[in-house]
């Protein structure tokens, strides 16, 4: 038995067993590299993606749905004693302390669904299957389990992506935005393919946007089969391709805002210019911060103890009349409904011109309606003229620099009508690839490729039966 090493010219080693040693000069002849190249080639190496992958996608949760065809096309239900059932429509609810399914109407035989017990509905529609007032590819799979039901929608990656990128950024925008956007989801949706769990990935912002057939349309289909399986790498593994709607000038280390830091998710230049979220401003009355905080009965300080290197808040400590407490950044955000943890704050009196400023602003309006329940902790955003004018430079200004223990002054009653101002930057977490940023590089002339490679640095580009998972 000899072993043979031998180059190709693409730069692999090729390890070769042969029982003749006569054989070693064929071989080593260019003829005989390629004979192995060729052998090579055919060759079955494992990978977790050598089929087009399945994704399993939450879609529903909850204790009624109903479930129906479309036109002449019956339903197949399977599982809980049933195998093909031909069906129009099922309706399921939680009563009598059980999950519980009737088909084809009310007036029909109710079934029990049993713990982790599991229905599946799948149709030969090409149009899909109605989830009350969506239409989903693929199958869905209905199970129960602590007194709430899952339905997961089984659907094929592509198919999948049609969705995702229509209803994560508008089918209007450039073509090289959409490629990205494609590019960037079937990356994160496969890093989640067969974790632990019922599904993989849900349908909400909490992983990606996915509402169902309306959201497909001829330019988002071509957005994803013009960039079919690529996927984005970093040293032969998926990346974390996490991406936000706009983050102010600045996008974020990923170390920043979650416990590890990603070589490949830095803080770059942000070409979120014309986005609307880019620099915004909200209003809070003493009244809405007694809700907000119940437990401190209302703000009287916020101490900003730790920011970012690009702004954002990351520890806080708010002191209200019964206490105080800190908070993360996020968890600030979170309280008072605000479109990132990029914010400083400031106490502005009551002034009649300002607050036709509020008047004026569409936002203001709705948030008005709204306010008419004091309980209500929507926040009144607006746009200060001084931040437009800001919005016209190249690149963003910083908001106000952070002092040691900075502080607000005791707020004052809610009679006297002022306000709690915080002024921001961007909207979402800020890490990964900014979807308006996106949006301007394309039309700077900035191909996909260009658009990942500055928001994810140090990636590749590559069909994903070549990545091992």
């Amino acid at each position: 038995m000899v072993e043979v090493l031998s180059w190709g010219k693409l730069g692999f080693f090729f390890n070769v067993s042969v029982n003749r040693p006569s054989l070693l000069p064929a071989l080593r002849s260019p003829g005989g590299l390629l004979m192995v190249i060729s052998f090579c080639s055919i060759i079955s190496i494992p990978n977790a993606f050598a089929k087009e992958p399945t994704i399993r996608v939450l879609v529903s949760e909850g204790n009624e749905l109903r479930i129906r065809s479309e036109k002449w096309y019956p339903l197949f239900l399977n599982g809980n004693g049933f195998k093909n059932e031909k069906t129009k429509s099922l309706n399921i609810k939680q009563q009598n302390g059980k999950m519980q399914f009737v088909v084809d109407g009310k007036s029909g035989r109710w079934f029990s669904i049993p713990k982790k017990g599991e229905l599946i509905i799948k149709s030969n529609n090409p149009r899909g299957i109605w989830l009350g007032k969506r239409r989903y590819r693929g199958e869905l799979k209905v199970r129960y389990g602590q007194n709430s039901f899952k339905v997961v929608n089984y659907v094929k990656i592509e198919k999948y992506l049609n969705s995702v990128v229509g209803s994560e950024m508008p089918k209007s925008w450039p073509m090289p935005a959409l490629q990205a956007q494609a590019i960037a989801a079937r990356t994160y949706a496969l890093r989640q393919h067969g974790k632990a769990g019922f599904y993989d990935v849900n349908s909400t912002e909490m992983s990606q946007a996915y509402l169902g057939v309306e959201s497909e349309t001829s330019t988002t289909k071509y957005a994803v089969e013009s960039t079919k399986s690529l996927v984005l790498v970093y040293k032969g593994k998926l990346i974390n391709a996490v991406f936000h709607s706009s983050s102010g000038g600045l996008t974020e280390a990923s170390g920043d805002v979650w416990k590890q830091q990603k070589p490949y998710l830095i803080s770059v230049r942000d070409y979120d210019d014309n986005s609307p979220h880019r620099k915004w401003v909200a209003r809070f009355t003493p009244e809405q911060l007694r809700v907000a905080f119940n437990e401190l009965g209302g703000v009287e300080k916020i101490n900003i103890l730790e920011a970012s290197s690009t702004g954002r808040l990351l520890e806080v400590r708010v002191q209200g009349p019964k206490g105080s407490m800190l908070l993360t950044g996020k968890e600030l955000r979170n309280r008072l409904g605000l479109k990132s943890t990029n914010m400083r704050f400031e106490i502005v009196p009551y002034d009649s011109a300002l607050l036709g400023k509020f008047n004026n602003s569409s936002d203001a309006k709705e948030s008005s309606k709204k306010n008419q329940n004091k309980r209500n902790l929507q926040p009144s955003f607006f746009l200060d003229t001084q931040l437009i004018a800001l919005q016209e430079q190249t690149s963003p200004p910083p908001l106000p620099p952070i002092l040691p223990l900075a502080q607000l002054p005791p707020l004052p009653t809610y009679k006297d009508k002022n306000f709690l101002i915080v002024k921001g930057l961007g909207s979402g977490h800020g890490v990964g690839m900014s979807q308006w940023g996106a949006r301007r590089m394309a039309e700077n002339g900035a191909s996909f490729r260009e658009i990942l490679t500055h928001y994810y640095q140090g990636v590749r580009i590559m069909p994903y039966k070549r990545v091992r998972k």
